[in-house]
């Protein structure tokens, strides 16, 4: 065909066997069997002309690729198909951050610090931007000459991309593999009509403020159930923004969101100073987090204290300590909150309130 630079046979073979390739045993991610002619030229894997002679001896198709790339592979048959979605979460992820984004960024720290000691995190992979991750950024930062700042930008996350593939092997036919467990997800995709959960409770605080101060968005209560006035709201909001206004969280949704939350708290207006203290940061505080913040929590937890005799007291230093993280394990107990002694804008809310009694 004049214009192209391929066969049309070629075309038709690509769209046959696309989402059709081989995996080994235990492993998801597709198994990098090159394929060579075994004339011109070699490699290992497939041979174009070798597979004819086991052919001719009787051997079925999958008994050859067995042959070429051993007994422990298994074959995927139309495996579905999604539009592409870009790797960078759009937004970067830094100390107070949370979500699936973070947790892959552990994950693969923790893989890439085998190869590399300077690294060497041993980060908790629960999806939490705290100190020990915000120490290992910037380690790796350092070892591969990117600025040292801890934080992820777009260059810091695909440089950790490009070097994790590399240690993995995930290029090679003797590639390392990727399991389930390597890419099993504790927070979801996107978040929908009949979704419940923390990140549900989160986006109804956000959207909540935001309503507060802008009357285009109608309220939400924090129920944690992503019901019809949550999915109002959050279309209300997409329509507001430019955004495809489906009612649906996915990452630009979320990260729009944040940003607007993010930008009424660091600009109230002076008549609201009074209330100010009581809004969520915009961060997720854990151990070893230290600021303002923080102590504004520490105070708050100790005026929760004088009216319920379950929480303990806490030493008011502005440190994200043990003691601190206790008394918030103590009260997401107590309050059917997860009980992680990290404080999100659900916890954060919740000893608000407690404190208001």
């Amino acid at each position: 065909m004049n214009g192209r630079d391929i066969y049309d046979s070629v075309s038709s073979i690509v769209d046959d066997i696309f989402n059709d390739y081989i995996v080994r045993q235990g492993f998801v991610e597709p198994l990098f069997a090159q394929y060579c002619d075994g004339i011109e030229v070699s490699c290992e894997g497939l041979s174009q002309w070798g597979s004819v002679d086991l052919a001719r001896e009787g051997l079925t198709p999958y008994e050859i690729l067995q042959y070429y790339y051993g007994d422990n592979i298994n074959l995927v048959f139309n495996a579905p198909t999604s539009r592409a979605l870009p790797s960078y979460p759009g937004a970067p992820l830094r100390l107070g951050s949370q979500g699936e984004d973070v947790r892959t960024i552990q994950r693969q720290l923790n893989r890439i610090g085998v190869n590399y000691p300077a690294i060497s995190p041993r980060l908790e992979p629960n999806g939490i931007f705290d100190v020990q991750t915000e120490e290992a950024v910037r380690a790796f930062q350092r070892t591969f000459n990117l600025t040292p700042d801890g934080i992820v930008g777009k260059a810091t996350w695909y440089r950790i991309k490009s070097i994790f593939n590399a240690v993995k092997g995930l290029a090679d036919l003797q590639s390392e593999g990727l399991t389930i467990e390597d890419v099993d997800r504790i927070y979801p995709r996107q978040l929908q009509l009949g979704d419940s959960g923390p990140q549900v409770r989160a986006i109804q605080y956000y959207l909540a403020v935001i309503g507060y101060f802008d009357n285009e968005i109608p309220q939400v209560s924090l129920t944690g159930v992503f019901d019809d006035a949550t999915r109002a709201a959050v279309t209300a909001f997409q329509e507001q923004q430019g955004l495809v206004a489906d009612g649906i969280i996915g990452r630009e949704t979320w990260n729009a969101i944040t940003d607007a939350y993010l930008r009424i708290i660091t600009s109230l207006p002076p008549e609201y100073s009074d209330i100010a203290a009581e809004i969520y940061p915009g961060r997720v505080l854990s151990v070893g987090i230290e600021g303002e913040d923080v102590r504004q929590l520490q105070t708050f937890i100790n005026i929760a204290a004088d009216n319920y005799s379950y929480i303990p007291r806490v030493t008011v230093d502005g440190i994200y300590g043990q003691g601190t993280a206790n008394a918030i394990r103590i009260i997401q107990e107590n309050n059917g909150l997860t009980s992680n002694g990290v404080t999100g804008p659900a916890t954060w809310y919740t000893v608000v309130r407690l404190a208001e009694g």
